[in-house]
């Protein structure tokens, strides 16, 4: 079978190198073996994402000749899907709802590892429908996790493993604005859109037990997974939109297409040298046993 694929950015500034590493591997992953990609928004915050934003977006992966299949998605157009998920999941009994202030939750709740991700530590999982109707303020909705280790084996970072009740504890599906959150809208979306490989920043490795646990509550195959380095930059900083790290409004003032792809290639241990190439030459040569494993300091300026 046909690999399907996507790159699922979040359009809420220009695209730095960092977003186009994980893209072109995303994208040459598919078509070396003749597979399918999807161009997803994950524009669920509407505060933060424009759809100036998305527009620019698309316009940099085709100049970059990053092209995909079918129509571009939305995942602000889909909030019906994520209901109905989120239905199946309440039938169950397996949601709650949450009145926990951000305050209380981080003045009881541990950092995980070091994170800023913090373990719930259930306080609203037992409320009586007494104790619920007394609320005076709109709740999220959660989903209760077992005391359960997930372990599974990513292309690129090797065996993983997270023990949901101990590692994230029970984690929010729902905002109490009503937004849906990211947990939930990406299993909706890569099962709808039939994606069997998922290659992303290893910044989301540690979301994808949540993700695998979530798919098989809701009865959707469990993706293959591929998390790929960081690009960092000289101070230990992860590329960001809001600093401009090497912003490609800003590279491709100076730099054509094929040179930004192959200086990609360079980093991501595909070429030698750090040199112009193009997406046909280079898909075709492309090997994740290549592919490095450990994040990559680079020089943030054009």
């Amino acid at each position: 079978m046909k690999p399907v694929g996507r790159f699922a950015p979040t359009p809420s500034g220009r695209m730095h190198m960092g977003n186009l590493f994980a893209a072109l591997l995303a994208w040459l992953s598919v078509r070396s073996r003749g597979g399918t990609l999807i161009l997803r928004m994950e524009d669920l915050d509407t505060q933060r994402t424009k759809p100036e934003y998305a527009d620019t977006l698309r316009r940099d992966l085709e100049w970059l000749g990053l092209y995909w299949d079918k129509e571009m998605q939305c995942q602000s157009q889909r909030d019906s899907h994520y209901e109905e998920a989120l239905n199946i999941l309440g039938a169950k009994g397996l949601i709650y709802p949450c009145y926990c202030s951000r305050n209380r939750l981080h003045s009881v709740a541990a950092p995980h590892l070091g994170e800023s991700t913090f373990v719930y530590d259930g306080h609203c999982r037992n409320l009586t429908a007494g104790e619920r109707q007394a609320m005076d303020r709109p709740p999220a909705w959660r989903l209760e996790v077992p005391d359960k280790e997930i372990v599974f084996r990513d292309r690129l970072q090797g065996l993983y493993r997270e023990n949901l009740a101990r590692d994230c504890g029970d984690f929010i599906l729902r905002r109490s604005d009503g937004m849906f959150v990211y947990q939930l809208a990406v299993v909706v979306d890569d099962a709808a859109a039939g994606v069997t490989e998922v290659v992303r920043g290893r910044d989301l490795l540690s979301s994808t037990p949540r993700q695998m646990y979530l798919q098989s509550l809701l009865g959707y195959p469990t993706p293959e997974y591929g998390h790929v380095p960081l690009l960092l930059s000289a101070d230990g900083r992860r590329l960001s939109k809001r600093d401009r790290d090497m912003d490609l409004g800003l590279l491709s003032r100076t730099m054509t297409p094929e040179e930004i792809v192959g200086r990609l290639a360079y980093w991501a241990g595909l070429q030698e040298r750090d040199e112009a190439t193009d997406l046909q030459s280079l898909m075709h040569r492309f090997d994740w046993n290549r592919v490095r494993r450990e994040d990559i300091t680079v020089i943030t300026n054009p």
